[in-house]
């Protein structure tokens, strides 16, 4: 999927597609994914339907890396010599405002990840998938420092605790997530179940 689409995508110029995956963002959170149709992209962005299948292929590609392009830097330039400093480098890489606007497009999409082969396929190809390598890589070098023992049973849960914490926030507390939120529970409740201090 990704050599084909990024073959297709090289004809159209970066700021020509940050103005379409803002656009195709903008439109999931007003309508929600469902509801976001190629034709609705096309109108909203001034492009031909044709074009942007040319260039993604379908919806879910390009609603995954419309969202792909939303997100700062990757995990992969994050190494500040300890996993603390690097899950703190992670909660502060965006600001509330983005977080917020961030979970509200999870919110989106969280139904229809469910129920939509494609959009699933696309979401963990395109997302999950290279975020979870780069993340595998933090966790070695911590383990590699001694920083955790290598067989502590949360560091397979590592990854739900965060983005459980990020996902229910709002639900749970009526609240969008915060930086201040995610440092205090990962030195809360992350750092702990993996027996780093904290000092």
């Amino acid at each position: 999927m990704s050599d084909v689409a990024t073959t297709r995508r090289s004809r159209i110029t970066p700021e020509r597609e940050a103005e379409l995956y803002a656009a195709v963002l903008d439109l999931l959170r007003e309508v929600g994914y469902d509801a976001v149709t190629m034709d609705a992209v096309a109108a909203r962005t001034r492009s031909s339907k044709a074009t942007l299948y040319r260039q993604w292929g379908g919806k879910a590609e390009l609603v995954v890396r419309a969202m792909r392009s939303q997100k700062p830097g990757g995990l992969a330039d994050i190494d500040t010599g300890s996993l603390r400093g690097d899950l703190h480098a992670i909660a502060v890489r965006e600001d509330d405002c983005a977080m917020e606007q961030n979970a509200a497009l999870m919110r989106a999409l969280a139904m229809a990840v469910h129920t939509n082969d494609d959009l699933r396929q696309a979401f963990k190809e395109l997302l999950v998938e290279p975020e979870m390598e780069e993340f595998r890589r933090m966790v070695r070098r911590a383990v590699d420092r001694g920083e955790v023992r290598p067989d502590n049973p949360a560091l397979e849960y590592l990854v739900h605790m965060l983005v459980g914490a990020f996902a229910t926030r709002t639900l749970i507390d009526d609240l969008p997530p915060t930086r201040d939120f995610l440092l205090s529970y990962i030195d809360a409740v992350v750092l702990p179940a993996l027996g780093v201090p904290l000092h």
